[in-house]
Protein backbone atom coordinates (compact mmCIF):
# COMPACT_ATOMS: atom_id res chain seq x y z
CA UNK A 1 0.00 0.00 0.00
CA UNK A 2 2.76 2.36 0.77
CA UNK A 3 3.73 2.28 -2.65
CA UNK A 4 0.86 3.21 -3.86
CA UNK A 5 0.85 5.80 -1.94
CA UNK A 6 3.95 7.26 -2.83
CA UNK A 7 2.72 7.30 -6.35
CA UNK A 8 -0.48 9.41 -5.93
CA UNK A 9 1.78 11.87 -3.72
CA UNK A 10 3.74 12.24 -6.91
CA UNK A 11 1.86 12.33 -9.21
CA UNK A 12 -0.61 15.36 -7.18
CA UNK A 13 2.56 17.09 -6.39
CA UNK A 14 3.98 16.81 -9.58
CA UNK A 15 7.59 17.24 -7.76
CA UNK A 16 9.84 14.43 -5.85
CA UNK A 17 10.78 16.74 -3.16
CA UNK A 18 7.14 18.49 -2.24
CA UNK A 19 5.71 14.67 -2.33
CA UNK A 20 8.98 13.45 0.15
CA UNK A 21 8.15 16.38 2.37
CA UNK A 22 4.55 15.48 2.31
CA UNK A 23 5.25 11.56 3.10
CA UNK A 24 7.70 12.69 5.65
CA UNK A 25 10.11 10.28 3.53
CA UNK A 26 13.72 11.13 1.98
CA UNK A 27 13.62 11.67 -2.17
CA UNK A 28 15.68 8.89 -2.54
CA UNK A 29 13.54 6.80 -0.84
CA UNK A 30 10.73 8.08 -2.42
CA UNK A 31 12.41 7.54 -5.31
CA UNK A 32 12.65 3.57 -4.92
CA UNK A 33 9.23 3.43 -4.11
CA UNK A 34 7.66 4.55 -7.49
CA UNK A 35 10.76 3.03 -9.33
CA UNK A 36 9.94 -0.71 -7.53
CA UNK A 37 6.06 -0.21 -8.43
CA UNK A 38 6.83 0.45 -12.06
CA UNK A 39 8.72 -2.66 -11.95
CA UNK A 40 5.98 -4.32 -10.64
CA UNK A 41 3.66 -3.42 -12.79
CA UNK A 42 6.10 -3.14 -15.67
CA UNK A 43 5.30 -0.06 -16.58
CA UNK A 44 6.65 3.74 -16.86
CA UNK A 45 4.52 5.83 -14.57
CA UNK A 46 6.30 9.43 -14.67
CA UNK A 47 8.32 11.57 -17.22
CA UNK A 48 11.20 12.69 -15.16
CA UNK A 49 11.91 16.68 -16.24
CA UNK A 50 14.08 19.30 -15.02
CA UNK A 51 10.95 20.62 -13.72
CA UNK A 52 9.36 17.64 -12.12
CA UNK A 53 7.58 14.62 -12.43
CA UNK A 54 4.87 14.37 -14.94
CA UNK A 55 2.37 11.34 -15.24
CA UNK A 56 2.65 8.95 -18.41
CA UNK A 57 -0.23 8.05 -20.41
CA UNK A 58 0.13 4.70 -18.43
CA UNK A 59 0.48 6.34 -14.93
CA UNK A 60 -2.37 8.99 -16.14
CA UNK A 61 -4.70 5.94 -16.49
CA UNK A 62 -3.60 4.22 -13.17
CA UNK A 63 -3.64 7.88 -11.17
CA UNK A 64 -7.41 7.61 -10.12
CA UNK A 65 -7.72 3.84 -9.26
CA UNK A 66 -4.50 4.65 -6.93
CA UNK A 67 -6.85 6.92 -5.87
CA UNK A 68 -9.40 5.01 -5.04
CA UNK A 69 -8.10 1.99 -3.77
CA UNK A 70 -6.35 4.44 -0.64
CA UNK A 71 -9.57 5.67 -0.21
CA UNK A 72 -11.08 2.36 -0.23
CA UNK A 73 -8.10 1.19 2.38
CA UNK A 74 -8.40 4.24 4.92
CA UNK A 75 -11.70 3.74 4.61
CA UNK A 76 -11.86 -0.05 5.90
CA UNK A 77 -9.53 0.86 8.42
CA UNK A 78 -11.32 3.97 9.36
CA UNK A 79 -15.04 1.66 10.11
CA UNK A 80 -12.35 -0.99 11.82
CA UNK A 81 -11.23 1.32 14.66
CA UNK A 82 -15.06 3.23 14.73
CA UNK A 83 -16.27 -0.31 15.55
CA UNK A 84 -13.37 -0.03 18.70
CA UNK A 85 -14.78 3.83 19.13
CA UNK A 86 -11.72 5.66 18.08
CA UNK A 87 -11.74 8.08 15.47
CA UNK A 88 -9.27 7.59 12.83
CA UNK A 89 -7.77 8.56 9.29
CA UNK A 90 -6.35 11.14 7.29
CA UNK A 91 -7.51 14.77 6.15
CA UNK A 92 -5.45 17.23 3.84
CA UNK A 93 -5.83 20.65 4.97
CA UNK A 94 -4.92 23.79 3.43
CA UNK A 95 -2.62 26.76 5.33
CA UNK A 96 -3.07 30.02 3.93
CA UNK A 97 -0.77 33.28 5.18
CA UNK A 98 1.37 32.06 8.30
CA UNK A 99 0.89 29.08 10.53
CA UNK A 100 0.31 31.69 13.50
CA UNK A 101 -2.52 33.69 11.95
CA UNK A 102 -3.94 30.54 11.10
CA UNK A 103 -3.08 29.36 14.66
CA UNK A 104 -2.15 25.51 13.60
CA UNK A 105 0.18 25.10 16.17
CA UNK A 106 -2.89 25.55 18.97
CA UNK A 107 -5.37 23.58 16.21
CA UNK A 108 -2.73 20.36 16.04
CA UNK A 109 -2.14 20.06 19.32
CA UNK A 110 -5.66 20.19 20.41
CA UNK A 111 -6.39 18.02 17.30
CA UNK A 112 -3.74 14.72 18.67
CA UNK A 113 -5.18 15.01 22.38
CA UNK A 114 -8.51 14.73 20.99
CA UNK A 115 -8.11 11.88 18.50
CA UNK A 116 -4.52 10.26 18.48
CA UNK A 117 -5.68 8.47 15.24
CA UNK A 118 -6.38 11.23 13.18
CA UNK A 119 -3.68 12.32 10.89
CA UNK A 120 -3.37 15.84 9.27
CA UNK A 121 -1.20 16.54 6.07
CA UNK A 122 -1.06 20.62 6.14
CA UNK A 123 -0.65 22.01 2.71
CA UNK A 124 0.81 25.41 1.93
CA UNK A 125 -2.01 27.27 -0.32
CA UNK A 126 -2.83 30.51 -2.20
CA UNK A 127 -5.70 31.69 -0.72
CA UNK A 128 -7.77 31.20 -4.03
CA UNK A 129 -6.03 27.89 -5.22
CA UNK A 130 -6.93 26.47 -1.66
CA UNK A 131 -10.92 27.24 -2.21
CA UNK A 132 -10.05 25.60 -5.66
CA UNK A 133 -8.65 22.45 -4.42
CA UNK A 134 -11.41 22.04 -1.49
CA UNK A 135 -14.05 22.34 -4.52
CA UNK A 136 -11.82 19.03 -6.16
CA UNK A 137 -11.10 17.25 -3.36
CA UNK A 138 -7.62 17.96 -3.68
CA UNK A 139 -7.95 19.45 0.03
CA UNK A 140 -10.47 17.94 2.81
CA UNK A 141 -10.79 20.93 4.48
CA UNK A 142 -8.70 24.49 4.43
CA UNK A 143 -8.18 28.52 6.06
CA UNK A 144 -9.53 30.77 3.37
CA UNK A 145 -9.57 34.29 3.30
CA UNK A 146 -11.85 36.75 1.16
CA UNK A 147 -15.34 37.10 0.57
CA UNK A 148 -18.36 34.37 1.72
CA UNK A 149 -17.23 30.95 -0.11
CA UNK A 150 -20.26 30.42 -1.59
CA UNK A 151 -23.35 27.69 -0.72
CA UNK A 152 -21.29 25.06 -2.60
CA UNK A 153 -18.81 25.21 0.71
CA UNK A 154 -19.77 25.14 4.56
CA UNK A 155 -17.79 27.95 5.66
CA UNK A 156 -17.10 28.94 9.14
CA UNK A 157 -16.15 32.11 9.72
CA UNK A 158 -12.95 33.05 12.36
CA UNK A 159 -11.74 36.66 12.41
CA UNK A 160 -11.72 40.12 10.51
CA UNK A 161 -8.16 40.92 9.22
CA UNK A 162 -7.65 44.06 8.32
CA UNK A 163 -4.90 44.87 5.44
CA UNK A 164 -2.68 48.27 4.82
CA UNK A 165 -1.15 49.18 2.33
CA UNK A 166 2.92 49.02 3.24
CA UNK A 167 6.09 50.59 1.44
CA UNK A 168 9.97 50.13 2.34
CA UNK A 169 11.09 52.61 5.53
CA UNK A 170 13.46 54.12 3.14
CA UNK A 171 10.26 55.30 1.22
CA UNK A 172 8.71 56.97 4.45
CA UNK A 173 8.48 60.54 2.92
CA UNK A 174 7.08 59.58 -0.80
CA UNK A 175 4.50 57.23 1.32
CA UNK A 176 3.37 58.97 4.11
CA UNK A 177 1.85 62.13 2.72
CA UNK A 178 1.20 60.80 -0.79
CA UNK A 179 -2.22 60.59 -2.27
CA UNK A 180 -4.07 58.25 -4.21
CA UNK A 181 -1.99 59.09 -7.87
CA UNK A 182 1.38 58.96 -6.12
CA UNK A 183 0.90 55.33 -4.31
CA UNK A 184 -0.84 53.57 -7.38
CA UNK A 185 2.04 54.84 -9.26
CA UNK A 186 4.52 52.95 -7.68
CA UNK A 187 6.29 49.81 -8.18
CA UNK A 188 3.64 46.99 -6.33
CA UNK A 189 4.47 43.71 -5.07
CA UNK A 190 1.58 41.09 -5.66
CA UNK A 191 0.59 37.24 -5.61
CA UNK A 192 -0.68 35.15 -8.54
CA UNK A 193 -4.26 36.35 -10.02
CA UNK A 194 -5.56 33.22 -8.40
CA UNK A 195 -5.41 34.60 -5.03
CA UNK A 196 -7.72 36.75 -2.89
CA UNK A 197 -4.57 39.02 -2.00
CA UNK A 198 -4.74 39.82 -5.32
CA UNK A 199 -8.57 40.30 -5.67
CA UNK A 200 -8.12 42.57 -2.75
CA UNK A 201 -5.61 44.82 -4.46
CA UNK A 202 -8.14 44.84 -7.57
CA UNK A 203 -10.36 46.57 -5.10
CA UNK A 204 -8.61 48.69 -3.48
CA UNK A 205 -7.23 50.30 -7.35
CA UNK A 206 -11.45 49.63 -8.58
CA UNK A 207 -12.32 51.95 -5.12
CA UNK A 208 -10.42 54.95 -6.52
CA UNK A 209 -11.49 54.59 -9.70
CA UNK A 210 -8.48 53.09 -11.25
CA UNK A 211 -6.79 49.73 -12.92
CA UNK A 212 -3.91 48.03 -11.38
CA UNK A 213 -0.84 48.78 -13.57
CA UNK A 214 1.06 45.83 -15.66
CA UNK A 215 4.67 47.04 -14.23
CA UNK A 216 4.33 44.59 -11.06
CA UNK A 217 6.72 42.11 -8.94
CA UNK A 218 5.06 38.67 -8.15
CA UNK A 219 5.63 36.39 -4.90
CA UNK A 220 3.43 33.31 -3.80
CA UNK A 221 3.18 33.98 0.01
CA UNK A 222 3.39 36.45 1.91
CA UNK A 223 6.57 36.14 4.12
CA UNK A 224 8.17 36.89 1.01
CA UNK A 225 6.29 39.64 0.10
CA UNK A 226 7.19 41.09 3.33
CA UNK A 227 10.61 40.75 2.57
CA UNK A 228 10.69 42.17 -1.22
CA UNK A 229 9.13 45.52 1.08
CA UNK A 230 11.46 45.66 3.44
CA UNK A 231 14.31 45.02 0.74
CA UNK A 232 12.74 47.85 -1.13
CA UNK A 233 11.52 46.51 -4.22
CA UNK A 234 8.39 48.10 -3.88
CA UNK A 235 4.41 48.29 -2.20
CA UNK A 236 2.39 45.52 -1.00
CA UNK A 237 -1.15 45.03 0.98
CA UNK A 238 0.06 43.50 4.69
CA UNK A 239 -1.88 41.97 7.48
CA UNK A 240 -1.95 45.13 10.08
CA UNK A 241 -1.25 42.18 12.99
CA UNK A 242 2.27 41.11 10.70
CA UNK A 243 2.95 44.86 9.97
CA UNK A 244 2.64 46.21 13.37
CA UNK A 245 6.49 44.53 14.18
CA UNK A 246 8.22 45.47 11.03
CA UNK A 247 7.05 49.01 11.55
CA UNK A 248 8.47 49.28 14.96
CA UNK A 249 11.90 47.60 13.39
CA UNK A 250 11.69 50.71 11.34
CA UNK A 251 11.85 47.90 7.97
CA UNK A 252 8.42 49.64 6.42
CA UNK A 253 6.22 52.55 6.57
CA UNK A 254 2.56 52.79 6.32
CA UNK A 255 0.09 54.88 3.94
CA UNK A 256 -2.29 56.04 6.53
CA UNK A 257 -5.21 56.66 4.41
CA UNK A 258 -6.73 53.07 3.69
CA UNK A 259 -7.58 49.95 5.55
CA UNK A 260 -9.17 47.15 3.69
CA UNK A 261 -11.06 44.33 5.47
CA UNK A 262 -11.81 40.44 5.09
CA UNK A 263 -12.73 37.66 6.55
CA UNK A 264 -10.77 34.37 7.60
CA UNK A 265 -12.78 31.40 7.06
CA UNK A 266 -12.11 27.28 7.77
CA UNK A 267 -13.98 25.96 4.79
CA UNK A 268 -14.98 22.26 3.54
CA UNK A 269 -17.76 21.29 1.04
CA UNK A 270 -21.23 21.65 1.53
CA UNK A 271 -22.44 18.23 3.53
CA UNK A 272 -19.29 16.73 4.44
CA UNK A 273 -19.16 18.97 7.70
CA UNK A 274 -21.06 15.67 8.91
CA UNK A 275 -18.56 13.10 7.59
CA UNK A 276 -16.96 11.62 11.35
CA UNK A 277 -13.55 13.17 10.59
CA UNK A 278 -14.08 16.29 9.45
CA UNK A 279 -17.20 17.40 12.25
CA UNK A 280 -14.37 16.11 14.73
CA UNK A 281 -11.38 18.14 13.29
CA UNK A 282 -14.07 21.40 12.47
CA UNK A 283 -14.72 20.87 16.42
CA UNK A 284 -11.35 21.48 16.91
CA UNK A 285 -10.85 24.65 14.79
CA UNK A 286 -13.94 26.34 16.77
CA UNK A 287 -12.63 25.53 20.21
CA UNK A 288 -9.21 26.57 18.94
CA UNK A 289 -10.52 29.81 17.98
CA UNK A 290 -13.23 30.07 20.89
CA UNK A 291 -10.05 30.15 22.99
CA UNK A 292 -8.51 33.11 21.29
Amino acid sequence: MFLLRSFVAVGEEGHLTRAAERLHLSQPALSAHVKALERMLDLTLFERGATGMKLTAAGAALFERARAVLAAADDLRRCAAELHGELTGTLRVGSVGDAQSNRIGELLALAVSRHPRLRLELRQEVSGAALRRVRERELDASFYFGEVPGAEFDALPLKQIVYRVAGPAAWADRIRNADWNGVSALLWVRTPPISTHTQLVQELFARHGTRLPERRVEADSESLMIELVVAGVGLCLIREDAARARVQAGEIVLWPREKLRTTLWFVCLAGRSEEPLLRALLGCVKETWQQG
